[in-house]
């Protein structure tokens, strides 16, 4: 992934995302907000595998964050903001793995109990594609077929199927903004809600 270097930014690199190293619980309390990011598509995954990715890191975060605040949880909530994607269903009736366990995920951060003192809320973002300013998240988020077939489908799911794209800047900017506490009267943002939320952050901007 290609940081740019800052005096803001310090890399972890967590080699099992079910077992953290004993001190980072503690280091991500000291934080007021998360986008959680992590994930990868299902195709291919067992549904163990595809709901250990998708469920269980996102929970043992969760589990061990609540764990290592339970010194102070008369503050501010903690702003978790989950990418999730379109299609997703908490009911789990869906015959797709994505949207069943991706559901899944939802309902659970959803039903977090006041007492956990942690705000969560869910971007379902469409199709989208690491930004081509960024190669090296091309190359190691997406396979060789996967980056010659986005040379064809953004340029169709822009002008034809807009509804169904979600530019990657787009996508970044609503997750920061949302994880400063933007919006916070709503909880799912569909992908045409995020985009007439941008649309209409950029055009107050510019005014």
């Amino acid at each position: 992934m290609d940081i740019p270097e800052n005096d803001k930014t310090e890399v972890i690199v967590v080699k099992d995302f079910l077992d953290y190293p004993s001190d980072l619980p503690a280091r991500l309390a000291e934080h007021d907000a998360c986008v959680w990011a992590l994930g990868k598509s299902s195709v291919g995954l067992s549904d163990e595998e595809y709901t250990r990715i998708t469920y269980e890191y996102t929970m043992h975060f969760l589990n061990s964050l609540q764990e290592a605040r339970t010194k102070d949880k008369t503050g501010e909530p903690f702003k978790f903001v989950f990418i999730s994607g379109e299609g997703a269903d908490p009911s789990g009736k869906s015959d797709l793995k994505f949207a069943r366990i991706k559901g899944m995920t939802e309902k659970a951060l959803f039903d977090l109990p006041p007492s956990s003192n942690v705000k969560a809320s869910v971007m379902r973002p469409a199709y989208f594609f690491p930004s081509k300013d960024h190669p090296s998240d091309r190359d190691n988020i997406r396979s060789p077929t996967a980056r010659a077939m986005d040379c064809l489908m953004t340029p169709i799911m822009k002008t034809i199927l807009p509804s169904m794209y979600t530019p990657i800047e787009d996508l970044g900017l609503f997750a920061v903004e949302a994880a400063k506490g933007r919006w916070s009267d709503e909880k799912l943002f569909s992908n045409s809600k995020m985009r007439e939320l941008i649309k209409a952050s950029r055009t107050l901007e510019n005014h």
